[in-house]
C-alpha cells in the first residue's frame, strides 16, 4: 500500500515585524513519513513546534524549505509548493483536520456545522444529517443542542461538535490537534474508539495529544519533535 503521507527535510521560521524583524526559527530537518491504518502521534513539550508541524501539512503555514509529498487523486503532489486551489482540494478530499477549537458560524445549527463536510463532498443533506446526528449522539451531546448554534456551548460540548465534524468525512489522512483537551473521561474513550476505527479503516492518523492515557491507548509509534530543533542541525 502507498504512504499516504511523505515530509522530507522541511523548515520553518517566522519573522517577528514588532521586533525588527528578527527572524524566529522554529523546526528544521523535519523528515517522516505516516502510513495508513496508522496512528503516529508528535511527543515533545509546549513550543517544541508540534502544531507548526500540523498546520504545515495542512497548508495553514508557509513552509520555508522541504517537501510535504501527499497521496492526492491517484497521484503525488508537493503541499509545500502547491497553489492554493490545490490545497483547497487536498482538505476537501484527502486531508481532514481537528483542531483544539471549533471556529463557530453565527446561525448554523450544531448538527449542520457537523454535516457539511459531508454536504461539500456531494453527499445528499439529509443522508449527511443522520450520519452527524449518529456521531453527535456517540460523543453524548445532548439532543436539545442540536438545531442551537454551538457558539454558545461549553468548551467541551463545542470540541464535541469539533470532533465530529472532523471525523464524520472518509479523508484517507486526518491531522488530530489535541482533539481530546476539553473532555471527560467518558468522551475521552469515545474519542479513543473512533481514532481505533479510522485505523482499522485504512486512515492515516497524526496527532497531538498532552493526555498521557489517549496517547498510550491510541499511539503505534511517537516522533520525538525536539529532534527537528533548528540548533540541531548544526550540532
Amino acid at each position: 500500500m502507498p504512504t499516504p503521507l511523505v515530509v522530507s527535510d522541511v523548515a520553518k521560521s517566522f519573522t517577528m515585524h514588532l521586533r525588527d524583524g528578527i527572524n524566529l526559527p522554529v523546526v528544521a530537518g523535519v523528515s517522516f513519513s505516516i502510513k495508513a491504518g496508522e496512528c503516529t502521534v508528535l511527543g515533545g513539550p509546549s513550543g517544541a513546534g508540534k502544531s507548526s508541524i500540523l498546520k504545515m501539512l495542512y497548508g495553514n503555514y508557509a513552509v520555508d524549505e522541504g517537501q510535504i509529498i501527499v497521496m492526492h487523486e491517484d497521484g503525488l503532489v508537493d503541499l509545500a509548493h502547491a497553489s492554493p486551489r490545490t490545497v483547497l482540494a487536498i482538505r476537501r478530499q484527502t486531508i481532514g483536520y481537528v483542531s483544539q477549537f471549533l471556529r463557530t458560524v453565527p446561525r448554523v445549527s450544531a448538527l449542520d456545522v457537523v454535516a457539511e463536510p459531508l454536504v461539500e463532498r456531494g453527499e445528499e443533506r439529509e443522508a449527511a444529517r443522520d450520519k452527524a446526528r449518529a456521531l453527535l449522539a456517540k460523543l453524548n451531546l445532548p439532543e436539545k443542542l442540536w438545531a442551537l448554534p454551538p457558539a454558545t456551548f461549553s468548551g467541551g460540548e463545542q470540541q464535541r461538535v469539533n470532533i465530529a465534524r472532523g471525523f464524520i468525512t472518509a479523508h484517507p489522512i486526518l491531522l488530530l490537534d489535541e482533539p481530546t483537551a476539553s473532555l471527560d473521561a467518558t468522551n475521552r474513550d469515545v474519542v479513543i474508539e473512533l481514532i481505533a476505527a479510522k485505523k482499522a479503516a485504512g486512515v492515516a492518523l497524526l496527532g497531538i495529544f498532552h493526555d498521557h492515557e489517549v496517547r498510550e491507548a491510541v499511539a503505534d509509534r511517537i516522533i520525538d519533535v525536539t529532534a527537528f530543533a533548528p540548533g540541531k542541525l548544526a550540532a
